[in-house]
């Protein structure tokens, strides 16, 4: 039996979660799916640019997992780039650390704690607000996760 994998910790989650090449109707393309935690691995190694071993700590996952882990990611990219594919965010084993909240009124972006409530768009004083990371079904696991966290220390 293989052993629980434990959640991989995703800094904030990304604001795009489909890509398609254009001039072709999605539903006449092949879809590859890219999880949260390759996104996530992409994001540190690829567009930040931390080593192996600085992106495996900021994920709480070991330095060999990371590796495999954007190996992965990097296949999926290849495939979306040179085979025109539909790429698609979506799951995995995650925690998020950080949220982004955007105002639908305005625009406004606030990046914020997981564990922040905010209720009312310091730019403009709406209430019509977008919970990033809701939008992936994640919220209060996060919040625990990171309050569990805390305790081991």
């Amino acid at each position: 039996m293989a052993r629980p994998k434990n959640s991989r910790i995703v800094s904030i989650p990304p604001l795009f979660n489909e890509f398609k090449p254009s001039g072709i109707k999605r539903s006449e393309l092949q879809e590859v799916n890219l999880s949260i935690d390759e996104y996530e691995s992409i994001r540190l190694a690829d567009s930040i640019g931390l080593s192996h071993l600085e992106a495996s700590e900021e994920m709480d996952i070991s330095r060999s997992t990371f590796s495999r882990l954007i190996e992965g990611a990097r296949r999926k990219m290849a495939e979306f780039v040179v085979k025109g594919k539909v790429l698609k965010i979506e799951g995995g084993n995650i925690h998020f650390d950080n949220n982004i909240i955007k105002c639908h009124s305005c625009g406004y972006m606030i990046k914020t704690s997981i564990s922040d409530h905010i209720s009312e768009c310091p730019e403009c004083k709406s209430t019509d607000l977008f919970n990033v990371a809701g939008n992936f079904g994640h919220g209060k696991c996060c919040v625990e996760n990171k309050k569990n966290k805390g305790l081991k220390k």
